[in-house]
């Protein structure tokens, strides 16, 4: 037996077993020439029992006729023991019956020898797939029987008591040592690239999370900040430049704002997706990289590619894995927990005490739909603190800028709401007096009674709000 040194792809090593020392070797050697670098090889089909006991084996090549335990026993009893690892038996017995015999006891693909490697590798590529979801699916199973997470601290920047949030903290925890695209979708400002971080420090991977916001980018600039160029490619290329995709190796590659790309630069991140392998820029030999691709938006995908914007193929491979991020109207409970949060960053920031919030600020707070989410709301809180003098921190930054956005209708995104008009959806235009009755209810619902707090609201003075009060009732 001949163990490689232990590589980056994939994360446990392919077990190759055949009784043929140079048939060993060639697949070896054929699967390192596309990037598969961490292998076990076994002669003596006695030894595979052990091998799987002491170490997690991803995938296994089995061959047949062997002396000793044979290839159909040993699937057997891996069938039995490990039904989780993915066999692909490859051997020189062109039967139907022994075919059909081995995938009924579980093989995951027959394939015969002599062997092309362009034959076997997408057998390969899928078995370590399906191996990926199955881990990923039992991780998924035991976080949503326990409902706790494994690593909650590296969720500590997203501050949450939300549910859902914590929903998607365990789906976090179950995808991220897997090799398939995740994509992240949700509104401006909800918070996507500390997901994106989350998955990666999760993952365990060895290799660099590496950033790029690819909206703006045409074709050229974005295949060569991706993929690199070799020397000559194109004036001004004066020597080799290695793209992002190579710093990533063996790590992360978060694309942000992916719903901007070209359709020209989708058939380049699609091919990378499927085959793991890029040209740089003038080169005639392909590269190979792990990198494992996560991105976000805060398009509608599944809308742009029906209208013809973005390629579905490249749209359902992204959403292997999909995590849509909810705004933080559908999650107010965490305004609390947020606001906190913030004013404490912001007075170590501007070197104040924290200040003592009046107890309006909540409700003023809950009445606004925030239509830049997260962000919005600590830019909110550091604008307030920064103007900040006295024990207690004012209103009058929160009311101003707060009145400065109008916030979108229930069912509309920001940039509609502010090109259209609410009296729009009417059919029936109500009187003066009943249009003021209808908003002065509803800014005292939002306000909890509070009328200080809805006169505000209204963009009129608490004695002016009390008199229309008085001529109403």
């Amino acid at each position: 037996m001949d163990k490689t040194p232990s590589a980056a792809h994939p994360p446990h090593p392919v077990l190759l077993v055949d009784d043929e020392a140079h048939t060993l070797a060639s697949f070896d050697i054929a699967l390192r020439s596309h990037g598969i670098n961490n292998t076990i090889r076994c002669q003596d089909s006695r030894e595979v029992a052990a091998i799987l006991a002491r170490e997690p084996v991803e995938i296994i090549l089995l061959d047949l006729m062997m002396p000793h335990v044979s290839g159909q026993e040993l699937l057997q009893e891996i069938s039995l023991r490990h039904p989780e690892i993915p066999v692909i038996v490859v051997t020189g017995v062109n039967e139907v019956e022994t075919a059909v015999q081995c995938i009924q006891a579980g093989a995951f693909d027959y394939v015969l020898k002599p062997v092309e490697i362009e034959r076997l590798l997408p057998g390969i590529r899928r078995a370590l797939e399906v191996r990926n979801l199955r881990r990923e699916n039992s991780r998924l199973a035991n976080s949503l029987l326990t409902g706790e997470l494994a690593h909650p601290e590296l969720f500590a920047q997203i501050i949450t008591r939300n549910e859902r949030m914590n929903a998607l903290f365990r789906y976090c925890e179950a995808i991220a040592e897997g090799q398939q695209p995740v994509l992240i979708t949700g509104e401006t400002g909800v918070g996507k690239e500390r997901f994106a971080r989350a998955i990666h420090d999760l993952s365990g991977r060895r290799g660099e999370y590496v950033v790029v916001n690819v909206a703006g980018l045409d074709d050229q600039i974005f295949a060569d900040t991706l993929f690199g160029h070799v020397k000559g490619a194109f004036t001004g290329a004066e020597r080799n430049r290695p793209g992002l995709v190579e710093r990533a190796a063996g790590g992360s590659l978060f694309l942000d704002e992916i719903g901007e790309l070209s359709e020209a630069s989708q058939v380049k991140l699609l091919r990378f997706l499927e085959e793991r392998e890029y040209y740089p820029l003038g080169a005639d030999n392909a590269k190979r990289s792990d990198a494992r691709v996560i991105a976000a938006t805060h398009r509608d995908l599944a809308r742009a590619q029906q209208e013809g914007r973005f390629r579905p193929d490249l749209y359902y491979r992204l959403k292997t894995h999909i995590i849509e991020i909810p705004p933080l109207r559908e999650r107010k409970s965490d305004l609390p927990a947020l606001l906190d949060f913030f004013l404490q960053e912001a007075a170590r920031e501007f070197n104040k005490k924290k200040p003592a919030c009046p107890p309006e600020l909540l409700p003023l707070l809950a009445a606004h739909d925030f239509p830049g989410n997260v962000r919005e709301l600590r830019a909110l809180v550091f604008d307030a603190v920064s103007k900040h003098r006295s024990r207690m921190l004012s209103l009058e930054s929160f009311r101003e800028n707060i009145a400065a956005r109008p916030a979108p209708g229930p069912h509309e995104g920001p940039k509609q709401a502010r090109s259209r008009s609410w009296t729009a959806e009417l059919d029936v235009l109500p009187s003066l007096r009943e249009a003021t009755q209808a908003l002065i209810d509803e800014a005292l619902q939002r306000s909890e009674n509070n009328q200080r707090l809805a006169a505000s609201l209204l963009g009129i003075t608490p004695q002016a709000l009390s008199q229309r009060l008085k001529r109403l009732h």
